[in-house]
């Protein structure tokens, strides 16, 4: 049997014609976005205002104006105001201190005085002294002192007390109190003689203590004549 066909007119032919062309657009779409590089796909659209990261980088910042980083890099650092107060308080406060330490250090030489005048009184106190003159024939170690055949000192010298006596000076060796009366006094001197021997002699004194204060002093003098150091103790009347 013979088959019938239908010629087709075009409106109807066109959306046979459309379907092929429209399945293909996304087919072509993918693979040129496959085909571009991934630094294009991710860039955004190139505009008047757009720049890259590299150049937006190395841009020089425009007349009179300094990046804020380097702004605040450059700026000096204020002074704290409490700090900047806080200095002529310190300064007054140092200056109470020292004079406090002075206060304190008349105070202790105050009390020691009076210290002094209550443990020994005038009526009842004595004090031995002693003085160098020498250098070529003894060299000063030591000195012990009794007073009444009873020790009351043993003192060793440093290198730098003997050369203060070398010196000149007086040294008060001993302080104390004794009774009205009779009393002897008896010092031993320790020390290097003539061709650096060890040498120790000693000197004695009967003396009167009376209402007042007693003075003795022990004198070490080189005699040219003996070649050898002379000990005495001398009474200040």
């Amino acid at each position: 049997m013979p088959q019938m066909t239908r010629a087709m007119s075009p409106a109807d032919a066109a959306p046979w014609r459309a379907a092929p062309a429209a399945l293909l657009a996304p087919l072509l779409a993918g693979v040129l976005l496959a085909a571009l590089p991934i630094t294009a796909r991710g860039a955004p659209p190139a505009g008047p205002d757009a720049t890259t990261p590299a150049a937006a980088a190395s841009a020089p910042a425009p007349p009179g104006e300094a990046p804020a980083a380097s702004a605040e890099a450059d700026a000096p650092l204020a002074t704290p105001p409490a700090a900047a107060e806080s200095s002529p308080d310190t300064r007054g406060l140092d200056q109470e201190i020292q004079e406090l330490k002075k206060d304190v250090v008349d105070l202790n030489k105050d009390l020691f005085i009076l210290e002094e005048e209550l443990l020994f009184p005038a009526n009842t106190q004595v004090a031995v002294f002693l003085s160098v003159n020498v250098g070529q024939f003894f060299g000063l170690d030591s000195v012990q002192l009794k007073i009444d055949r009873k020790e009351v000192i043993n003192y060793l010298y440093t290198p730098r007390e003997v050369e203060a006596l070398l010196k000149g000076g007086v040294q008060r060796l001993y302080l104390g109190n004794l009774k009205v009366g009779g009393h002897e006094l008896v010092a031993f001197f320790n020390g290097k003689g003539p061709n650096e021997r060890a040498y120790k002699r000693g000197a004695s004194l009967r003396f009167e203590k009376g209402v007042g204060a007693k003075y003795l002093e022990l004198k070490i003098d080189d005699r040219q004549r003996k070649l050898q150091p002379e000990f005495e103790i001398k009474d200040w009347e």
